[in-house]
């Protein structure tokens, strides 16, 4: 089936709106803010993968690239940070190079980083394309591909799931039963998991994947966010709140 790709537009406000789905790509109450606080706060990063060999995380929906943008200068700026980190991260609507960056942006403390993101984006293909940063220290795997049909298929050991598709209103197939069960599938010992998303749909489906899940405090306007373990009974206590590395750029993030 052949890729169709992301159709971006920016409303008033400049917050990016996917098009396809209708639905905006982040918070306008700032989107870097936005990863930091639901997706590596809520999966316990940076200290997670603090004096390790290696960590992998895997994502559904890459959109703008910015989870993993601030994801990587997290790891940068990291150091105690694990020697290798490995991002994978499935998109079935990719954007072309000329929208990340009109998106990119709006995220000036990101600038070089998403430079180099862009200099080196895959060709519009089917499938998988390894991308490698840092001197192969870090390495990006971004799947073109429908996630349903794709994450069946992998076989890796994941430390943190990043569950960012688009609503699950808009968007079911990336929060349903069976994906869930997959990314399950996939849970290294001790594996986290963490979306902005707190419906009930949601919940039951990651519960039925057996992951302990705990709604948290959400960022901005978003009263509640999501966090999850694999196999878990319980969670421990919140800690989204008390993480000083993890801050948006002083200057405007």
């Amino acid at each position: 089936m052949p890729l169709e790709a992301a159709r971006l537009t920016l409303a008033a406000d400049g917050t990016p709106i996917s098009e396809t789905y209708g639905d905006i790509y982040h918070s306008s109450a700032g989107g870097h803010a936005q990863a930091l606080h639901v997706f590596l706060a809520g999966n316990g990063l940076p200290a997670r993968w603090q004096g390790r060999d290696g960590f992998t995380i895997l994502e559904t929906g890459f959109g703008l690239g910015l989870n993993f943008l601030a994801t990587w200068r997290a790891w940068r700026d990291d150091t105690q940070g694990c020697r290798k980190l490995h991002f994978i991260s499935v998109e079935k609507h990719p954007l072309a190079a000329a929208d990340l960056a009109l998106a990119h942006a709006a995220w000036p403390e990101l600038g070089d980083l998403a430079a180099q993101l862009r200099r080196f984006w895959p060709p519009f293909v089917a499938g998988a394309h390894r991308l490698e940063f840092e001197g192969g220290r870090l390495i990006l795997t971004l799947i073109f591909a429908d996630a349903v049909e794709v994450v069946p298929t992998l076989t890796m050991a994941v430390d943190a799931f990043y569950l960012d598709g688009f609503s699950p209103a808009r968007n079911p197939e990336l929060w349903s039963t069976g994906l869930c069960r997959s990314l399950a599938c996939l849970a290294a010992p001790g594996a986290t998991l963490a979306t902005w998303s707190v419906a009930g749909s949601v919940r039951r489906a990651l519960s039925a994947a057996q992951f302990a899940v705990e709604k948290r405090s959400g960022f901005a306007h978003k009263r509640q966010m999501l966090v999850g373990r694999y196999g878990a009974v319980s969670l421990p206590p919140n800690t989204l709140a008390n993480n000083p590395t993890l801050r948006a750029d002083e200057d405007g993030g």
